[in-house]
C-alpha cells in the first residue's frame, strides 16, 4: 500500500510499504479522508519527541471504510467509521478516576500505532473492544467526519473551564483549533467572543466563524480592548489556542478575577513560560491545561457534527493526495490554510 513514512525529523515521503499485519479482532480500514493536526507538524519537525518512533506513519484525524473486520462480528465490511485515536488502558489510577485522556498507559494512533496518512490503517483489537470505533451515520461526509477528533479535543478544553451562556470569551489564535473554539463557544451560549490573531485572513475567518471581534495584537493593545469591552472586568474565559509559551502570561492580563484560563495548545518539548503568580494568587484565577479527548467526547462531537449543530465545512480549505504529503504539512504549517485534508488519490 502507499503510505507517508516518517523516517526521521523532516524526512517524510510517500512510499510503498506492506499492508498492516492483522491479528484476530483487529479492523482494517480504508482511509477515505485524514486531516493535518498541529501535532503532526510538531512531530514532523522534531519538536515533539515523546513516544515517537522511526519509521512511523502519522495521522490521527480520519474516517474510513472497514475492509476487513478481523473476525469481529460487531462490525461488517463496508461500514463507515470514525475512530477515537487515544486508547486508554482502563485500569490505571487515572482511568479509574474517569480521566482516560491522561491514562498512564495511553497508546496513541498516529505515531505509537501507525496512523492514517496511508491507504489503510489497522485498528488494534484492544481499541475495538474498548469501543474506540464509532459508526458514522449515512451521508456524513468523510472529510467532515475526520474533524470529529479535533473538535472533541476542543470540547474537552471548554468543558474544563465551563464555557457557557453569558460568557465573554477570548480566544488567542485563529488557526483551525481557535476557529473550532469560536464555533463551540458560540454553540455553548457565549454572549461575546473576541479573537486575537495577527494573520488578516484568519481574523476574517474568525468573524465568519462567529466571533464578535477579531483584532490584530500587533496593532492594538489587547488588554485595553478587553477591558473596554467588559467594563474593566476582564474576560470570563481565555483560551490559548496557539502554542506560544509567552501567551500563557499574556492571558492572565485578559481574564477577570476568578476567571478561567485554558492552556489548550500543545507546546514544543522543553518550552517554558514565566507566569505572574501574584495575578493568579490575588485574582483567584483558575489556570488549567487540556490534553486530548475521551471516547464520550468523541461520541458527543460526532452527534453535534452529524446533526448539523456545528458547521465545519468552511474550515476545510486545502486538499492533497498522499504523494503530496510534504506539501500538505508545509501548507498547514505556513498558516495559508485552515484545515488541510489528505486522501489517497
Amino acid at each position: 500500500m502507499r503510505a507517508a513514512l516518517l523516517r526521521a525529523p523532516n524526512e517524510l515521503a510517500c512510499e510503498t510499504v506492506p499492508e498492516p499485519a492483522m491479528a484476530r479482532g483487529d479492523l482494517l480500514i480504508r482511509v477515505r479522508a485524514a486531516t493535518v493536526c498541529g501535532t503532526d507538524i510538531r512531530i514532523f519537525r522534531g519538536r515533539k519527541t515523546a513516544g515517537i518512533r522511526y519509521p512511523s506513519i502519522l495521522g490521527h484525524e480520519f474516517a474510513g471504510e472497514i475492509v476487513d473486520n478481523g473476525g469481529n462480528a460487531a462490525f461488517a465490511c463496508g461500514e463507515a467509521v470514525g475512530v477515537c485515536p487515544a486508547i486508554p488502558c482502563g485500569h490505571c489510577a487515572n482511568c479509574k478516576r474517569g480521566f482516560e485522556n491522561i491514562c498512564s498507559n495511553l497508546i496513541a494512533i498516529g505515531y505509537e500505532i501507525d496512523g492514517a496518512f496511508a491507504e489503510f490503517i489497522r485498528i488494534p483489537a484492544r481499541a475495538v473492544e474498548q469501543e474506540n470505533v464509532f459508526r458514522l451515520p449515512a451521508g456524513l461526509d468523510w472529510e467532515k467526519a475526520a474533524l470529529i477528533e479535533p473538535f472533541s479535543c476542543v470540547m474537552n478544553g471548554q468543558e474544563k473551564i465551563g464555557v457557557g451562556p453569558g460568557d465573554f470569551v477570548v480566544v488567542l489564535g485563529a488557526g483551525p483549533i481557535g476557529l473550532m473554539h469560536v464555533k463551540l463557544a458560540r454553540y455553548a451560549g457565549a454572549s461575546r467572543i473576541l479573537v486575537s490573531e495577527p494573520n488578516a485572513a484568519r481574523r476574517a475567518a474568525a468573524l465568519a466563524a462567529g466571533a464578535d471581534y477579531a483584532i490584530d495584537p500587533a496593532g492594538e493593545d489587547l488588554p485595553d480592548r478587553v477591558k473596554q469591552e467588559t467594563g474593566g472586568q476582564g474576560a470570563d474565559k481565555v483560551i490559548v489556542a496557539i502554542g506560544v509559551p509567552s501567551l500563557a502570561n499574556d492571558a492572565l492580563k485578559l481574564v477577570r478575577k476568578r476567571g478561567y484560563v485554558s492552556l489548550f495548545a500543545g507546546f514544543s518539548a522543553s518550552e517554558t513560560a514565566t507566569l505572574d503568580v501574584n495575578a493568579i494568587h490575588y485574582g483567584e484565577i483558575q489556570l488549567t491545561g487540556s490534553f486530548g479527548l475521551t471516547r464520550l467526547q468523541f461520541e458527543r462531537s460526532l452527534n453535534l457534527i452529524s446533526q448539523a449543530h456545528i458547521e465545519l465545512d468552511s474550515l476545510l480549505t486545502h486538499r492533497f493526495d498522499l504523494t503530496q504529503i510534504g506539501d500538505a504539512l508545509r501548507t498547514a504549517e505556513s498558516g495559508s490554510a485552515i484545515k488541510v485534508v489528505v486522501a489517497d488519490a
